[in-house]
């Protein structure tokens, strides 16, 4: 990411004096005349705020709603913050408040270098688990939701304040590797040259021996017990192999813009010492037993739900055992081999003992629900995840074709993740190229990945995570809708009205309205501010949900807004010069919040496109 000298993109420690959201004043004020009780506030097309709580409180207090309604509203004063409060329907309050407190909310957030958004109090630790590919084998479509969407929780958390420890579990153990590297010394010989690329097709060759070759298989299962017991010559290709690996991953993430580095990758070699004392300590527990040669946890009463979350915050479903299923947990199988579960739960206990994990986030596809299930409640009987840690399986759709199947190629073989950044940048550059056809090929090819991987990462962000989408790079790159590509062109346009006002600093607006300033301002000024004065909220929705759709809604409609606000309300020609300036605060302030709202997407904002 390479941020703009105006659009700062900040970290949580940044330096800041905390903004109010005024809908938080808003909602204490109507709290109070309403005795306590919630306000239940929000947004209106009626007025600036709407407070739907005078139902329930009048029927718990047997009253009219429209009297009870018509008292509450009397019994706020009307002052430079709430303009107006009326009773409304049966039983709604319609509140307004004045343009100088919405002025005054604006000004102090383009003051402040986290643009009044406050961190967390009382953070806690957070160990997130995402991308996790495995070691000697090429990236995929099914790579993409969990590295996008778990970079950019990973970047709203650490936003709002918590300290993350990002983690990418690696598949770098177990029998495809003794397979894997008996191959390689049966062909090109164990020093030759390695490339994820050939590494992937040798896998296939190395595999389809494995099965029909009853002599390989044996050689490949001996290559095994050789890493196992630190053959030199075995480790030595293995460490080639993981070596490789991780260059190409750094590749690609770097490609991708994704914050994980090399130091956040712990492949399951790391939990393979502990893999015995997690067996001997469950079986001592009683949690685990022996069952026909296999070491085995059988579900228990009051597991984790279905989805695998668990814990004080609410994040998944409600405790009950149905998500377990009636098959065992094995952490040993009857060869004496580990599965992954040991390795998980050996990843569990050093999460939250080692690192001071106070919330477990994995990021991996609804098909591992049950796996992780028992996973966390094993953990949870057996200490390793004391109630106050939550646990979280943040399950995710599948990427569909245009058939509205898996997406596949047109042999039938899982699509390369490489070649899904190749289509969403060529579209992009066709894009580009139509728009602005002077540009230099350098340039061409730099703002056409800017647009273009900033279209494959919101395609992916904008939908819900739980459920499926289609892969479109020509309405992912479109100008128009809900894409990457309008957030870009409509940051591109803020930056454009204030370079020719000659605005150049963070917040050097001229003439920022003051405390007791007096404008006026229209319905699109207002709708822009109000939204701009939301920002912290829809990052705070976020951070409790995992639900980055979320903050892809809210930089949407404010984009949306913003071209509103331009249509209608002239920038560098207003009519007077305190109107021209209030106008350039909420350009400015406008880029800047979708700046730093992309940058926590992990999208770049382009100065111009």
């Amino acid at each position: 990411m390479s941020p703009s000298s105006f659009a700062p993109v900040v970290t949580a420690h940044a330096a800041s004096t905390p903004v109010e959201p005024l809908a938080v004043v808003v909602e204490r004020r109507v709290a109070a005349a309403m005795g306590g009780a919630s306000p239940l506030l929000r947004r209106s097309n009626r007025a600036d705020f709407q407070a739907n709580g005078v139902l329930p409180l009048a029927k718990a207090e047997r009253r009219q709603p429209a009297a009870l309604a018509a008292e509450i509203a009397a019994r706020i004063p009307v002052d430079d913050v709430v303009l107006v409060c009326r009773p409304s329907g049966p039983g709604f309050l319609n509140i307004t408040v004045s343009d100088g407190a919405l002025l005054r909310n604006l000004a102090a957030r383009a003051a402040d270098a986290r643009l009044g958004v406050a961190p967390k109090s009382a953070p806690g630790v957070t160990v997130i688990d995402y991308s996790s590919p495995n070691i000697a084998k090429e990236m995929h479509v099914g790579h993409i939701r969990s590295t996008v969407i778990g970079d950019a929780l990973a970047r709203v958390l650490a936003f709002t304040g918590e300290t993350v420890v990002r983690r990418n579990h690696l598949g770098d153990w177990g029998t495809s590797f003794g397979m894997l590297i008996q191959q390689l010394a049966e062909t090109t010989g164990l020093a030759g040259d390695m490339q994820v690329p050939e590494l992937s097709d040798v896998y296939q060759q190395a595999r389809a021996r494995f099965d029909a070759d009853p002599d390989f298989a044996e050689r490949a299962r001996l290559r095994v017990v050789a890493l196992q017991s630190g053959d030199t010559e075995t480790v030595a290709a293995w460490q080639r192999l993981v070596a490789a690996s991780r260059r190409y991953f750094a590749r690609v993430y770097a490609e991708l813009g994704v914050l994980l580095e090399d130091a956040d990758a712990l492949g399951e070699s790391h939990y393979n010492p502990m893999l015995a004392q997690v067996c001997a300590d469950l079986e001592r527990a009683g949690i685990a037993v022996p069952s026909d040669g296999a070491l085995c946890v059988f579900p228990s009463d009051g597991a984790d739900g279905p989805d695998g979350s668990h814990g004080p915050d609410g994040a998944g479903g409600a405790a009950g055992p149905e998500g377990l299923g009636s098959a065992p947990l094995i952490v040993r199988k009857g060869d004496g081999g580990y599965g992954y579960a040991a390795t998980d739960l050996a990843a569990v206990r050093d999460r939250v003992d080692g690192l001071g994990a106070t919330r477990l986030l994995y990021l991996v596809d609804a098909r591992q629900a049950r796996h992780f299930a028992q996973v966390f409640d094993t953990a949870r009987r057996a200490g390793w995840l004391p109630p106050e840690v939550t646990a979280s399986h943040l399950a995710f759709g599948t990427i569909l074709g245009p058939d509205g199947r898996p997406f596949k190629t047109r042999s039938g073989d899982t699509v390369r993740l490489q070649d899904l950044i190749d289509q969403a940048v060529a579209a992009a550059r066709t894009v580009v190229a139509e728009k602005n056809p002077d540009l230099a090929p350098e340039e061409l090819e730099a703002r056409s990945r800017q647009v273009g991987i900033g279209a494959l990462k919101y395609a992916d962000l904008s939908n819900n995570r739980v459920k499926d989408y289609v892969f479109d790079p020509a309405r992912m790159v479109s100008l128009t809708g809900d894409t990457a590509t309008y957030l870009q062109y409509a940051h591109a346009r803020m930056r454009s009205v204030l370079r020719k006002a000659g605005v150049t600093g963070v917040t050097a607006v001229a003439g920022v309205p003051a405390a007791g300033a007096s404008v006026a301002l229209e319905p699109a000024e207002r709708a822009l501010g109000l939204l701009l004065d939301e920002f912290g909220a829809a990052v705070d929705a976020v951070a409790e949900s995992c639900e980055p759709h979320r903050l892809c809604s809210y930089l949407s409609a404010l984009a949306s807004a913003f071209s509103t606000f331009w249509e209608q309300c002239p920038v560098l020609k207003a009519e007077d010069g305190a109107v021209r300036d209030t106008r350039l605060l909420l350009c400015a302030l406008s880029a800047r919040t979708l700046a730093q709202g992309m940058d926590l997407l992990g999208i770049e904002a382009p100065e111009r496109l």
